[in-house]
This record gives C-alpha cells, sequence and structure tokens, in this order.
C-alpha cells in the first residue's frame, strides 16, 4: 500500500503507515489517504484526481552527474517506464557532462520513446525543477528574445531546451514534480538507471 499526503508536515507519498503518521499526526487541516496504486497515490498527493492524469502515460526520468563542473565530471539519464519495462534506459550522457543537461536529456529521451510507441499524453515524473521550469516558463521567453537570458546573456542550455521543445510539438505532456530522494519508488528507479548510466563508458 501507497499512503499519500497532500497536506502534512512533508508532503509526498510514504510506504508504511508510521512514516505517514508522523507527517499528519497533530497537523492542522492534514490531508492524506492509503492507495494501493504508487501513480494514484501521487496524484492525490500533487492535488489530482486519478481520473484527470488516467488518459496520459507516466514515465520517471532522472539526470545525475558526478563531479558537476569538473574536468573529471561523468554524467548519465534514467528514464523509468515501471518494474522491466523493455523501453526503461540507462545511458552515458554524451557531450558536456553537466547536471542539468542529464535532467533535460532523460526527459527528451522520454519524448523520444513515447513518439516511436505512438504515446501522444505523457506525463513526466522529475525530481528536477530546472527541467520544468524551462519548459514550462522559460523557453516562450528564450524563443521571444532570441534566445537570450533577460540579463541578455546566451542561454547555456540552448541546444538541449531547442531539441526537447521541437520533439514536444504537437504533444500533450504535462509536467510533475516529484521530490528527490523521498521514497518515489519512480523516481528511485530512474535515479538508479541515471547512475548507472554516468559509470558507462
Amino acid at each position: 500500500m501507497f499512503y499519500a499526503v497532500r497536506k502534512g508536515r512533508r508532503p509526498g507519498v510514504y510506504s508504511s503507515w508510521d512514516e505517514c503518521r508522523d507527517q499528519v499526526d497533530g497537523y492542522g487541516y492534514a490531508s492524506f489517504r492509503k492507495f494501493e496504486s504508487e501513480e494514484d497515490a501521487w496524484d492525490f498527493a500533487n492535488g489530482e484526481s486519478s481520473r484527470s492524469t488516467g488518459r496520459y502515460t507516466d514515465v520517471y526520468t532522472d539526470g545525475c552527474c558526478s563531479n558537476n563542473g569538473r574536468r573529471d565530471a561523468r554524467a548519465g539519464t534514467g528514464v523509468y517506464w515501471g518494474p522491466d519495462h523493455p523501453l526503461n534506459v540507462s545511458e552515458r550522457l554524451p557531450g558536456r557532462q553537466t547536471n542539468q543537461r542529464a535532467e533535460i536529456n532523460a526527459a527528451t529521451r522520454a519524448v523520444q520513446q513515447a513518439r516511436s510507441q505512438n504515446i501522444t499524453k505523457l506525463n513526466i515524473h522529475t525530481d528536477s525543477k530546472f527541467t520544468i521550469d524551462g519548459m514550462t516558463k522559460w523557453v516562450p521567453n528564450w524563443e521571444r528574445n532570441g534566445w537570450k537570458t533577460s540579463t541578455g546573456k546566451d542561454v547555456v542550455n540552448k541546444e538541449d531546451f531547442q531539441r526537447l521543445t521541437n520533439l514536444s510539438e504537437g504533444m500533450d505532456i504535462k509536467w510533475t514534480h516529484v521530490p528527490g530522494h523521498a521514497g518515489c519508488k519512480g523516481n528511485e528507479a530512474a535515479d538508479r538507471l541515471a547512475r548507472e548510466g554516468a559509470g558507462k563508458p
């Protein structure tokens, strides 16, 4: 069973009642429920009903980079569709090795795969607020400003965001933020795949 906390000390999804109780006991107007499905639990925790997301296909993406910002940095991407799913991805990131590029490219990989499977409605779960804000807030402004930031500088990850934006054309993509390392099995699986990818040649 999965225990979803929508309003509590630390909203999220927990795998035991004891963990859930710690978040809601004595918390004013706490909101929590028990679910058999982790996806439904996260829908509730994020303030949505399972009916509203039922037509979307869920995928979890993550990127990682050891020694981020240094010459010996190693980055990897992970895409998790489900237990032993044939589309699960664990890859080394090509090109510049940074954590942000890994996060963006993990989402890009998921969109590529969705297109190959004729999936048009995709719910991308990621712990990268940077990727979500980039795709939902910043890209439209960057496009209007000739891919310059508000301070007039070049957008650092321009090519990566352009590629993801172009691939997303015509698709109905929902971006769902999940807190990293907070017990979400899908996120933890994507993180594990990304770390394995970073270790590849």
